[in-house]
Parts: structure tokens; C-alpha cells; sequence
């Protein structure tokens, strides 16, 4: 793999899936699941099979219908976990485990209740049993971030030395910065002797809102796989959003120099597609995806994108799959969007009459917040009925 190709597993069926009311049934998964496909990600999470036998059969589905990305299923360190997952991946064209344990000491004592050597030793079982079925295991040490290091760089030797190919350190209650996880997974790298043997992976949890970023310094400290969601939906606060990963390797490639597989015009419909299956509406200033990402209404902003669009927007709507710019007509417009907006509606207007319709549609947007086309050609029509009986 080129050093500079970062690997895009998604996770939005699996992780983002275990958010409430994210939940979907099979058809609807192996619909999302066609369409990232035909996004392009690397690697799509299906499920988790041993959850229910919806999802061990949802997974099914979609290992023996979806060609190209590597098909993933989840299974703790478990051998019932690990066969079952085996057998909902086996009909796929490239499969793959994910097998993960708890490293931290705050879950192995409160949670798993195990000692480090009893986690030691189901690492080098589940590891090794997971490479009897297929040669691409990825194993993730959970709550890698709060770990003692020393013990989590045997975890991760360990893991290799039994057949991991991928090792995934995931911030799993999204604790760290971005100079934490970085320093993070460069001091972890360089003390584990087999490190160059596997792709190490990245994935965090957006709980001080830093998931993004956060992956990103992960990349600049050797991971090569981000592991990410569709609109960064998942468990609590979400995962690392996968069209802002992206996109900012695409506009920003001076200083985050990776390339990625996505074919990002299909973005913005995948974000819909996630939306309607589970109606769960995106927030409106949702980075990239958000019904205000490229709109505009403050009078500034609009007269400098009708001028040049770079003035405003770091990227072209077209290159996420949005048809164009939105100028909401508001109370913050300013003149040129009206002129705009009614040239667009096929309406020439003189000077006197553009005031006279912006003065009326700033009135109107004080009532109603935003005005649309019809509201905009009713007042058009009154201010030209008002001209003509004043000229009569």
C-alpha cells in the first residue's frame, strides 16, 4: 500500500448503528450497504453477528451481495463471537474479523473483571483462531487511549505475532487531543518490534467534539486506517464523520497529503440515504453535508459568492454531489441576492423597483424568518400593481 493511501473503513453499519434510533432492518442495510459501495470506502463494517440473528443474517446478505470493499464482521475475543462472524463473511469476495478485547485497566478490573495476563492470553487464543479462518484479522484493543502503555505495546506484539494484519487502537470515549494521540500512536509504533508487519487504524469517538481532528493527528502518527461513519453517527456523541475526513484531504492536501478511494460526489446522496432510512434528520450545520453547508444568507457573504464563489465556500458543491449554492432571502440579504433571485424567476427589475421589493421582502423576512420564491414573486407582482396605479 502507497504511504500516502489512507485505507476508509466504515463503520456506519455496525457502530453507527448501535446509536438510538439509528437501528435498521436488513433490506435497509444492504440498500446503505450497495450505496457504499458505490461510494467507494475501503472497508464496510457490516455488523455485529452475534448480536441477534437479524444482524448475523444482514450480514450475510451483504457479504454475498456487495463486491469490491473488504466485508468486516465484529466479534469480541470470543471463539462463539469469532465463529459466528466467520461463518456470516465466508461468502464474501474479501473478508474479514474484527476481533476486540478491553485493554484498559479500568475495564479489565470494573468491567471484564480479568487480570492483564488473563486479556493477554485471550489475545493470543481469539487472534489465532480468528487467522485459522482468514488471512485478514484486524484486532482492536478497546479503550486504547487510557491504557498503560507498557502493557498495551504487549497487547499489540502479541496480537501481530498471532496474525493481526490490522491493529486498531480506538480513543473509545473520545478522551484524547489531537497532540495526545499523535505523540500516542508515534511512541506506540516505534517501541512495538513487529509494528511494520501491520496497518495500524485509528478510531474515535466525538465526545469533546474532536473525532475528526483526532483521527487526523492519528494519521500524522503512522495509522494508515481511519475508521469512520457516515455522518459521524455512532455511540454517544458519534464517530469520526467520514465526508470530513475526506474532504479535507481533498481541499487540504498541502498539509493532510493522503488520497482515499471515496468518490466524493456520491457523498452527499449517502448522507440523505442514511437519513431517510433511519429519519434521523442531519443537523443543518453539519460540516460538508448540512442543509446550510453551502447556503448563504448574511448580504456580505452573498454579494462575494455571486462575485466569486471562492470568497465563501472551500469547495465546490459539486464535488460532494450538492447541485449548487443556496442565497436565502432573509432579514441579513442584501441586494444583490434579490436581484439575483429574481433575475433567476425571469424578472428584469428597475432600480426603483428592486428597492421596492427588497424593503418589502426584508419586511416580510422579519415575520417569517426566510422567504421563498412564491413569497418573493407575490411581492414582486404587489410592487408592480402599487407602480401602475401610482402611474395611473
Amino acid at each position: 500500500m502507497a504511504d500516502d493511501k489512507l485505507i476508509i473503513f466504515d463503520t456506519t453499519l455496525r457502530d453507527g448503528e448501535q446509536a438510538p434510533g439509528f437501528s435498521m432492518n436488513t433490506p435497509e442495510k444492504l440498500k446503505l450497504a450497495r450505496q457504499l459501495q458505490t461510494l467507494g470506502v475501503d472497508v464496510l463494517e457490516a455488523g455485529f453477528p452475534i448480536a441477534s440473528s437479524d444482524d448475523a443474517e444482514a450480514v450475510q446478505l451483504i457479504a454475498s451481495e456487495i463486491k469490491g470493499p473488504v466485508i468486516a464482521g465484529l466479534a469480541r475475543c470470543d471463539r462463539a463471537d469469532i465463529e459466528c462472524v466467520a461463518e456470516s463473511v465466508k461468502a464474501a469476495e474479501r473478508a474479514r474479523i474484527h476481533t476486540f478485547i478491553a485493554t484498559s485497566d479500568l475495564h479489565l478490573e470494573r468491567k471484564l473483571r480479568i487480570s492483564r495476563e488473563e486479556c493477554l492470553q485471550s489475545v493470543v487464543d481469539n487472534v489465532s483462531l480468528a487467522r485459522g479462518f482468514t488471512d485478514d484479522v484486524e484486532f482492536s484493543a478497546e479503550d486504547a487511549t487510557r491504557s498503560d502503555l507498557d502493557f498495551l505495546c504487549r497487547i499489540v506484539e502479541t496480537a501481530i505475532a498471532c496474525g493481526a494484519t490490522t491493529v486498531n487502537l480506538p480513543d473509545t470515549v473520545g478522551y484524547c487531543t489531537p497532540d495526545e494521540i499523535q505523540q500516542f500512536f508515534t511512541d506506540l509504533i516505534e517501541r512495538v518490534p513487529n509494528s511494520d508487519k501491520a496497518v495500524f487504524s485509528t478510531h474515535c469517538h466525538d465526545d469533546l467534539g474532536l473525532a475528526v481532528a483526532n483521527s487526523l493527528a492519528a494519521v500524522r502518527g503512522g495509522c494508515r486506517q481511519v475508521e469512520c461513519t457516515i455522518n459521524g453517527v455512532g455511540e454517544r456523541a458519534g464517530n469520526a464523520s467520514l465526508e470530513e475526513i475526506v474532504m479535507v484531504t481533498r481541499v487540504r492536501g498541502d498539509l493532510v497529503p493522503y488520497t482515499t478511494g471515496i468518490d466524493t460526489t456520491a457523498i452527499f446522496s449517502t448522507s440523505q440515504m442514511l437519513s431517510e432510512l433511519t429519519r434521523e434528520p442531519v443537523q443543518s450545520n453539519k460540516a460538508i453535508v448540512g442543509r446550510n453547508a453551502f447556503a448563504h444568507e448574511a448580504g456580505i457573504h452573498q454579494d462575494g459568492v455571486i462575485k466569486d464563489r471562492r470568497t465563501y465556500e472551500i469547495m465546490r458543491p459539486a464535488d460532494v454531489g450538492v447541485a449548487q449554492s443556496t442565497l436565502v432571502l432573509g432579514k441579513h440579504s442584501g441586494r444583490h441576492a434579490v436581484k439575483q433571485r429574481c433575475e433567476q424567476l425571469g424578472v428584469e427589475l428597475s432600480r426603483l423597483e428592486l428597492d421596492r421589493v427588497y424593503r418589502a421582502m426584508i419586511d416580510l423576512a422579519d415575520r417569517q424568518k426566510t422567504v421563498e420564491d412564491s413569497d418573493l414573486s407575490a411581492i414582486i407582482a404587489e410592487v408592480h400593481t402599487r407602480q401602475a396605479a401610482g402611474a395611473a
